[in-house]
C-alpha cells in the first residue's frame, strides 16, 4: 500500500539535500514559492521583488554646507599672517607711520582742530606701503613653493579661492586700520569732533584699503616673486591715486599729444583719491561707493582669469 505522505517527504528531503529551504536550489527564494494552504495542497505563489538601489551599500555623503570653501581658504590665509612675526612687523610698522604722519608731520596739536583730517590725508600713502606688502604673497608665494597646483587639485571652487584669499587680506587690513581708534580717542579727549566725519573717514579707508588689495591680487597672481608683485602693486596702486591730480593730468598731456579731451577726463575719473577725499569730507555719495565696488570686483576677475590661465605653468 502506497503511502500518500510519500511524495511530500522525498520533495522535503529534496529541498533539505538541495540547501535546506524549500523552493530553492540554493537557499533562497525563486519567483515562484511552494506555500502549503490549509486544505493540504500545495499552491505556488509570488515573493515580492527585492528592492535594490545604485547606493546600496555606500555611506550617503552629506552635502557641504553653503559657502564651506570659502570659509576654509578664509581661515587658512588669516591664520598664515599670525603663523610669522610678519603680521605683528606690519601692524607696528603701519602704527608707528600713522602717528608720524598725524602727529608730527600733520601737526594734529597745532592746528587747533578737532579732527583726524591729517590721519586721513595721510592713509593713501600708508596703503601704499602696507596694501602691496600684504597683497604680494597672495599668489606669487602659492606658485613660488608649487602648492598652486595641489591648491587647484582641492574640491573648491576658483571663487572660492579668489575670494578667501581677498577677503582674508582685506581682514587683516581693517584690523590694522581699527588699531588707529587711540589717535580718535585722543581728538575725543581735545574737544569735540564731528563723529559722523571719522566715520566716513574709516569707511572710506576701508573701501580704498579693498582696491589696492584687490590690485595686488590680481597682479601677484602674474609673478612667482613677492618683490616683483611688490613693486608692481605699489606702481600701479600710485598711478591711481595720482590720476587726477591737475600735475599728472598735465604731464599726460604733454607727454602724448594730441589726446583727446575726452580720455584725459576718463584717466582722471579713475582717481582713487579724488572720491576717497569726498568722503572723507563726511559725504558718502553712493557713486563713489559703487566706484570702489566696481574696482574691487573688476581686480578680482582678473585675477580668477589670471590663475586659471596660469595654472599649469
Amino acid at each position: 500500500m502506497i503511502d500518500p505522505t510519500g511524495p511530500r517527504r522525498l520533495d522535503a528531503d529534496a529541498d533539505v539535500h538541495s540547501g535546506g529551504a524549500p523552493g530553492g536550489a540554493s537557499g533562497g527564494r525563486g519567483p515562484a514559492s511552494i506555500a502549503e494552504a490549509s486544505d493540504g495542497t500545495r499552491a505556488p505563489t509570488t515573493a515580492a521583488p527585492e528592492r535594490t538601489s545604485a547606493h546600496d551599500g555606500a555611506p550617503r555623503r552629506a552635502a557641504a554646507p553653503p559657502l564651506a570653501g570659502l570659509r576654509a581658504v578664509f581661515r587658512r590665509e588669516l591664520a598664515s599672517y599670525f603663523a610669522t612675526p610678519l603680521a605683528a612687523v606690519f601692524l607696528v610698522i603701519f602704527l608707528f607711520l600713522a602717528g608720524i604722519f598725524t602727529f608730527t608731520l600733520g601737526g594734529l596739536y597745532d592746528r587747533g582742530q578737532a579732527d583726524l583730517r591729517p590721519f586721513f590725508w595721510s592713509v593713501p600713502w600708508l596703503l601704499l606701503v602696507l596694501a602691496p606688502a600684504l597683497s604680494m604673497r597672495l599668489w606669487a608665494e602659492e606658485r613660488r613653493q608649487g602648492t598652486l597646483e595641489l591648491l587647484m587639485t582641492l574640491p573648491l571652487r576658483l571663487s572660492d579661492l579668489v575670494l578667501g584669499k581677498f577677503l582674508a587680506a582685506w581682514c587683516f587690513a581693517i584690523l590694522a586700520i581699527l588699531l588707529t581708534a587711540p589717535i580718535w580717542a585722543t581728538v575725543e579727549f581735545l574737544g569735540t569732533p564731528d563723529r559722523g566725519a571719522i566715520i566716513a573717514g574709516y569707511v572710506g579707508t576701508g573701501l580704498l584699503a579693498g582696491a589696492f588689495l584687490a590690485v595686488g591680487a590680481a597682479i601677484s597672481a602674474l609673478t612667482r616673486s613677492q618683490v616683483i608683485a611688490f613693486v608692481l602693486c605699489a606702481v600701479t596702486c600710485f598711478a591711481f591715486v595720482i590720476a587726477g591730480f591737475p600735475a599728472a593730468i598735465e604731464v599726460l598731456r604733454a607727454g602724448v599729444p594730441g589726446l583727446p579731451g575726452g580720455v584725459v577726463d576718463a584717466i582722471a575719473s579713475l582717481s582713487f583719491l579724488a572720491r576717497f577725499e569726498s568722503i572723507v569730507r563726511g559725504v558718502i555719495d553712493l557713486r563713489d561707493v559703487l566706484y570702489f565696488v566696481s574696482v574691487i570686483a573688476a581686480f578680482l576677475v582678473i585675477n580668477a582669469v589670471v590663475v586659471e590661465w596660469r595654472k599649469g605653468s
